[in-house]
């Protein structure tokens, strides 16, 4: 059987190279397949261990074919529920007061999510995307990919019978067209611009009885610590984190790049990765992990190239503030000329309920909204309303920029694909290569905030929120404040490839989802405009920690793909080695050992002291101490304001290392230590109870000790779990370590890669592939990449799969 099947797949890897007809050949059961495709799409799927599919097609159709078959086969209920919420549906099927998900956009019920997305559709601002030459549209390797996957995803629902009973026998599971799929495509890109605003967006309402009735907005300006709680509601999503790290070749034991790549994203739902290898003989080969119903590798490698991508400080979107016409607050003026808001009017249907119509209001910068998070109401009187502007409510790129990313042979070819396409909506990228170079670049699309345009044009509120937060608040009444063009723009209003914070062959490129300013430390980035992100600001501690962490590892030298491995799980606490021992010296000062908890009561916290004593400063499964810690850190962040916790302030002479030194006689120091030894005393968990016994996720009812912990403490494996002290501790991971690569190369044309997909490549819990890789992650393991053709022919659980449309 064996030799069969690898005598069937060198055929088909022949055949393909010739350009010639799929073989017609084998399914799971090794049987001759009975019903060969004659003129429809098909591919071979090669599943390797833990249910990694490697797609082989003779062209992208085919490529998309396969992809969109063998992520219906590992995700379908997943998939089909985004796809209800592309089309606007979810208050038909699941009811309109019920939670949305967050999966494709910050709205919390289901009919603020309708509204926005029927609205999308209806506008047919995805039909009109698909109509644009490339690069403003998507190239025709990417339309037939597109295609070809919803061709894909709906030939597997005609073949297989749905088994997750997260959807089994569901009405709202249904085919899809190549417009679902696109506007997938849309919806991540916007999900940090237009996608944060769905519920303000879809509640915007003009000022009853007009302007007579609502008067002019005489409120004063918020102050700028409202402003950057607003800005981190909306931008700082503990939903979409990531650490990356890429090595030159001088820092290597082979002279040749190393890349680790640890993005931090939900465990469940529409934001899952998926693992796959795609290829095309002689025209595309690579491999990594896609978003769910995306066509193109998102982050991967390939024989020449790796790379990765880590949630930036750029500031998406921006806000035009309007000047109305004194008779109508639906029409504004721009250079004293009215122009008329744009009615968006939309019908939802409602399960149980009659429809439900809303209006949107439409202008030449975007829709008009209300607030800027809970914090910042934006009132829209007779006189005043604020639109959002968000350029990537119009990006359908990101898919030929990752495609040119498979198709890289280096980095500078990974930075041509950016300056080519410019479709990085969010987030920045790190890459390094078989020659030895590194690269980081902040390449996405932003509105073209200059300093300048901001100085000249910001409102009252704009000259507070800017500074404060990257968010530009412009005069909308003028003409001479509109955003313009760079050279090189792909489209007019974003900023063009010279503008890019951008590190070139540095021995270490590092992103923590700080600002490029510090993406290594010796060479600072700087010269940049506000709208990317600050220079010269206190870091965070995971960027602190990865900076200490990678600039030694470089300086050591002679590192491996092992080297990053270990990286990745040292599992580290930078907030531990800069206050345990100083939390464990206060402690034992404690009059009697005992500390005032919140409520009022007495604590005896004696024991806790000896614990943070010995405790090894890491989060793995075995560490002692490590809980207590944790739950002690996250109440004195709590109790204690940021700029009382340490003693030694920021330096920006000295980003890395300060501040420091804890402040132990801070008000709220004595009661966060007595609150978290109470806690852990009254859930009956020891103080020095193993990390592991109360930080698990139950898979097939066994349950995994999960090793690493909260970014707030530094940690580079970052794990958010979810505390249920009743049920024994963190019992569940919602978000956290996610696609992990660990890239290099040798003398050979296959790279080294040692790769893990955190929660496993299925979320059916009937899939044998539901927890097999969370058990690895569990035990801090990897899976050895299979890239090159005698290495998947090689895997002891080697299946092969034809897959094609029946007519």
């Amino acid at each position: 059987m064996r030799g069969r099947l690898r005598r069937l797949v060198l055929g088909a890897t022949a055949l393909f190279t010739a350009a010639s007809a799929l073989p017609a050949a084998a399914a799971t059961t090794g049987r001759a397949e009975q019903h060969p495709s004659r003129d429809g799409m098909s591919a071979v799927i090669r599943y390797t261990e833990y249910g990694i599919p490697h797609i082989l097609a003779k062209n992208y159709a085919d490529l998309g074919f396969g992809t969109g078959w063998a992520q219906a086969a590992d995700e379908v209920c997943t998939l089909a529920d985004g796809f209800v919420t592309l089309r606007g549906e979810r208050s038909r099927y699941f009811g309109a007061d019920a939670p949305a998900g967050g999966d494709l956009s910050a709205a919390r019920t289901n009919l603020a999510s309708d509204l926005y997305f029927r609205g999308v559709r209806e506008s047919r601002t995805v039909e009109k995307l698909l109509a644009e030459r490339t690069p403003v549209g998507p190239s025709r390797e990417v339309r037939n990919m597109m295609r070809g996957w919803a061709a894909g995803y709906n030939a597997w629902l005609r073949q297989k019978k749905v088994t997750d009973p997260a959807c089994a026998g569901a009405s709202w599971v249904r085919p899809v067209t190549e417009l679902d799929v696109a506007a997938r495509g849309l919806a991540i890109a916007s999900i940090s611009g237009e996608g944060r605003f769905v519920e303000t967006i879809t509640a915007a309402r003009p000022p009853a009885g007009g302007a007579a009735a609502s008067g002019t907005q005489s409120a004063r300006p918020p102050g700028a610590k409202a402003v950057a709680k607003a800005a981190d509601e909306l931008w700082g999503d503990p939903g979409m984190g990531s650490n990356a790290v890429a090595f030159r070749g001088d820092t290597t034991a082979n002279g040749r790049g190393l890349l680790l790549g640890n993005p931090h994203y939900p465990w469940d739902g529409g934001r899952r990765f998926w693992q796959s290898q795609q290829t095309i003989p002689g025209e595309l080969n690579v491999s990594g992990g896609s978003l769910l119903g995306t066509t193109a590798i998102s982050i991967g490698f390939n024989a020449y190239v790796a790379w990765s991508h880590t949630v930036s400080t750029g500031v998406p979107a921006n806000l035009h503030q309007l000047t109305l016409d004194p008779a109508d607050p639906t029409t504004y003026l721009v250079d004293g000329r009215p122009e008329g808001m744009k009615k968006r009017t939309v019908t939802v249907p409602v399960k149980d309920g009659a429809p439900v119509t809303r209006t949107q209001w439409w202008t030449r910068y975007g829709p008009v909204v209300t607030s800027l998070g809970s914090q910042v109401p934006l009132t829209w009187t007779g006189s005043t309303a604020y639109a959002l502007n968000d350029p990537n409510a119009a990006n359908l790129r990101f898919a030929d920029t990752s495609l040119g990313f498979g198709k890289a042979r280096g980095t500078s070819d990974v930075l041509a694909s950016l300056d080519r396409h410019q479709g990085i909506p969010w987030v920045n990228t790190i890459a390094a290569d078989r020659a030895g170079h590194s690269l980081f670049t902040q390449s996405q699309v932003l509105p073209r905030i200059t300093d300048d345009v901001a100085g000249r044009c910001s409102t009252e509120l704009g000259r507070t929120t800017y500074p404060a937060s990257g968010i530009a608040i412009l005069d909308g009444s003028r003409g001479d404040c509109a955003l313009g063009s760079d050279p090189g723009a792909v489209v007019p209003g974003i900023f063009g490839p010279a503008r890019m914070p951008t590190l070139k062959d540095a021995p270490y490129a590092e992103n923590s989802n700080g600002t490029a300013w510090m993406t290594n430390a010796d060479r600072p980035l700087t010269g940049y405009e506000r709208v990317f992100g600050t220079v010269g600001t206190q870091l965070g501690l995971r960027t602190r920690g990865a900076i200490e962490d990678v600039a030694a590892m470089a300086d050591r030298g002679g590192l491996t793909v092992r080297d990053l491995q270990r990286q990745q799980f040292a599992n580290r606490v930078p907030a531990g080695d800069l206050a345990a021992e100083d939390v464990a010296r206060a402690c034992a000062a404690l009059p009697g050992g005992t500390a005032t908890g919140s409520d009022g009561k007495a604590v005896d916290v004696s024991g806790a002291c000896g614990v943070l004593k010995a405790w090894d400063r890491t989060m793995d499964t075995g560490s002692r101490g490590a809980l207590l810690f944790d739950r002690f850190w996250r109440r004195l962040e709590q109790a204690v304001p940021a700029d009382r916790l340490w003693k030694v302030p920021f330096s920006a002479t000295d980003p890395v290392r300060t501040p420091n030194t804890l402040d132990t006689e801070a008000p709220g120091f004595p009661s966060a230590l007595a609150d978290a030894v109470a806690e852990l005393r009254g859930a009956g968990i020891a103080l020095d109870a193993p990390l592991g016994a109360h930080q698990f996720v139950v898979r097939d009812g066994q349950r995994l000790p999960v090793p690493g912990g909260a970014g707030r403490l530094g940690v580079w494996n970052v794990i958010e779990p979810t505390w249920d002290a009743a049920a024994g501790g963190y019992t569940e991971v919602p978000f956290g370590s996610s696609h992990l690569q660990a890239v290099g190369w040798d003398g050979s044309r296959c790279p080294v890669a040692r790769t893990l997909l955190t929660y496993s490549q299925s979320s059916n819990p009937r899939s044998p592939h539901f927890a097999d890789q969370t058990r690895l992650f569990s035990d801090e393991k990897w899976v050895a990449s299979r890239f090159c053709e005698k290495d998947i022919l090689s895997s002891p659980k080697l299946k092969v799969v034809r897959v094609h449309e029946r007519r």
